[in-house]
């Protein structure tokens, strides 16, 4: 499905206003999880904005496409999209910004079925911008795994 160039502007502007809040929470608790200690199989800090970046054009492009399809789960997908970039956006602000690391663990619980459910229903309306989520969930996983590690080395 061919999406308009206005609709990928308006994604990437959005979701990188999410991303760019939880960039800035993040790097100002930098302080505080670099003198935590990390799981086994941390990345290096570099790595982490690169990760997300890639994440959030791929999200940004899946919900354009969808947005562009006009499919009766359109309306849906839209919400769940937007309810997973602000949870997403929210589990920077309660790991980084507050250091609330099990807390942060359930909250990102919550995120992962988001994008799940988001996942779904973007496969739904468009195969591509719902397998193009997948990448999200994979490294969710993995962050989940870190989130836990951390919690549990820092309590």
């Amino acid at each position: 499905m061919k999406t308009k160039w206005k609709t990928l502007v308006f994604s990437l502007i959005l979701t990188f206003i999410f991303a760019a809040g939880g960039g800035i929470v993040t790097y100002i608790g930098m302080p505080g999880y670099d003198s935590a200690a990390h799981p086994a199989l941390t990345p290096p800090s570099w790595l982490f904005p690169v990760v997300w970046s890639i994440l959030f054009l791929l999200m940004a492009y899946g919900a354009a496409v969808v947005y562009d399809a006009h499919s009766h789960l359109t309306p849906k997908a839209t919400i769940v999209y937007l309810l997973q970039l602000t949870l997403n956006f929210w589990w920077c602000v309660l790991f980084f910004g507050f250091g609330l690391y099990l807390i942060s663990f359930v909250w990102l619980l919550l995120l992962w079925g988001a994008v799940l459910a988001m996942i779904i229903l973007f496969y739904r309306v468009d195969k591509l911008a719902g397998l193009l989520q997948i990448t999200y969930l994979v490294w969710l996983s993995f962050a989940a795994y870190l989130n836990l590690g951390v919690y549990l080395l820092n309590r």
